[in-house]
């Protein structure tokens, strides 16, 4: 890697955590000094983590726990800011590896739309395969440059670079997200409050940079990017209510962003028809008529 690269670059893969999501705050890399800057371990069991940012972001101190649960294929990750001031984008990206390719799967949007400006813009430094701006109320039918892109299949392009938003239904409330590995028989899965973060960011990143660090070498790569962080559409927008496009610090409260992430076996052939909480169980029903009970703490998501 180039000498000097940001900390997030240098080791990009599983999932962290954005604040600024898109942007920076005064000296911090993109993404801000969340996934850029230690974290201060405070309190540990075997299934239980609190850890303290050593930096703050927009004056806040932010706290992370990472809970586990014996038999629960999932990490629960409540992420705190106390105190602060400002309107803050934020988000949690996890990558996901798909090198045999992938089916994405999530609940209900209001739409799908890409930002005003793609992610490569001069043709000497990458490629991008979908239209910018542009807008589909269907995942399997996007603008493209070249005709219509399913993106519900992975890769949209054998060779590109491209980021499409997903905006949550306002009277949606467990917002989720399936990514199907048909050749490992698995399925990932993201978990959110569609209220508390109702965008579901999907970051196609197969070779489509050209330039250093790339170098047209970082293939198979799926960011699910689940948060509040209007700004990266570069456009007001008026689908949310007000203070759903991003989160309002305050120096006398805190604020709590949760999100769940697993993965289970998954039969070949089948999709995701539907996932629903259940009291203390996450039904998850296919296309092939199959139902998947699995233990899963409901009260986590605060839905």
């Amino acid at each position: 890697m180039p000498k000097g690269i940001a900390p997030h670059l240098e080791k990009l893969g599983g999932d962290f955590f954005c604040a600024p999501f898109g942007s920076t705050e005064g000296a911090s890399p993109l993404h801000g000094w969340p996934p850029n800057s230690c974290w201060v371990l405070k309190e540990k069991t075997g299934s239980y983590l609190r850890a303290e940012l050593e930096k703050t972001v927009f004056g806040a101190k932010l706290q992370k726990e990472i809970t586990v649960h014996p038999g629960h294929p999932f990490v629960y990750q409540r992420h705190t800011f106390i105190g602060g001031e400002g309107l803050v984008p934020v988000a949690n990206h996890a990558n996901v590896s798909l090198p045999y390719g992938g089916i994405i799967q999530t609940s209900r949007k209001q739409c799908w739309r890409t930002p005003k400006a793609a992610q490569e813009v001069d043709p000497a430094l990458g490629y991008s395969a979908l239209r910018y701006p542009a807008e589909s109320r269907s995942l399997t039918s996007f603008p493209g440059k070249e005709g219509d892109v399913n993106l519900s299949i992975y890769p949209w392009s054998p060779q590109s670079e491209d980021f499409v938003v997903g905006l949550d239904s306002p009277d949606e409330k467990l917002g989720w997200t399936a990514v199907i590995r048909p050749v490992e028989g698995d399925v990932f899965l993201s978990l959110k409050s569609a209220q508390a973060l109702p965008m579901t960011m999907l970051w196609h990143s197969n070779g489509g940079r050209y330039y250093a660090p790339w170098s047209s070498r970082h293939f198979a790569c799926l960011g699910i990017e689940e948060g509040a962080a209007l700004p990266i559409l570069g456009t007001g927008e008026d689908s949310f209510p007000k203070m759903r496009g991003a989160i309002h610090l305050d120096p006398h409260r805190q604020v709590e962003i949760i999100h769940v992430i697993g993965a289970l076996r998954w039969r070949r052939g089948a999709r995701v028809k539907s996932v629903e909480t259940l009291e203390n169980q996450l039904l998850i029903r296919s296309t092939e008529n199959e139902e998947y009970l699995v233990p899963f703490d409901v009260d986590a998501l605060s839905l």
